[in-house]
């Protein structure tokens, strides 16, 4: 299956991008539009999934967009690197918990690239290098098609989650590319997009 890739040059807000892909959700279900991949950065927000927990939200000052992707509270900012995905598993395997390894097996692979080792924790969604999140993963299935999708810490600045609890954890940290001592970054949209292309292709 064909798969469109868009990779935006400006920041999307978040409200827009999540109008942009939900009405890709249903094109995508219509037949009308095809599956998307699609790389972006947010300006900086919060935003909380189903499960959000109020008493995540350290700083009551900061405004937290609600949406419908799986998880708690998250940040996003620039130089954070947002991968969405309208997936169609009609047409596929029809097995989320394949979706999710899949885009964990492609975080890591991409991360590989920058000599970063991580892994995936099944207790803790999300890629974690040592103790420390580089990587945060939400998901949303309607009709069998899957999207949402993750995001990965490359040189943005981590001050603003200390204002949460990110994705309700308390006890771990969040690191970047930049922290763990990445200071270039060469081709790594056009990485991002040849890792998940090739490993989406497999489902």
């Amino acid at each position: 299956m064909i798969i469109e890739t868009k990779i935006s040059q400006n920041r999307i807000p978040y409200k827009k991008a999540m109008f942009i892909l939900e009405k890709r959700v249903k094109q995508v279900e219509s037949g009308t539009k095809k599956e998307l991949l699609w790389i972006l950065e947010h300006p900086t927000t919060y935003t909380g999934g189903i499960r959000l927990d109020k008493n995540d939200i350290l700083d009551k000052k900061i405004r937290v967009i609600k949406t419908n992707r799986g998880g708690k509270i998250t940040f996003h900012n620039p130089g954070q690197i947002i991968i969405y995905l309208v997936i169609n598993l009609n047409k596929r395997k029809r097995d989320i918990r394949l979706l999710v390894k899949t885009i964990e097996k492609s975080i890591i692979e991409i991360l590989k690239i920058y000599k970063i080792k991580a892994y995936s924790d099944r207790k803790n969604i999300g890629i974690w290098v040592e103790d420390q999140k580089i990587s945060a993963i939400g998901i949303r299935v309607k009709k069998w098609i899957a999207y949402h999708g993750c995001s990965i810490n490359i040189n943005n600045n981590l001050s603003g989650y200390k204002k949460i609890i990110p994705c309700g954890l308390s006890n771990k940290k969040v690191t970047s590319l930049k922290n763990l001592g990445v200071k270039k970054f060469y081709n790594l949209k056009e990485n991002i997009k040849k890792v998940f292309l090739k490993n989406l292709s497999k489902i």
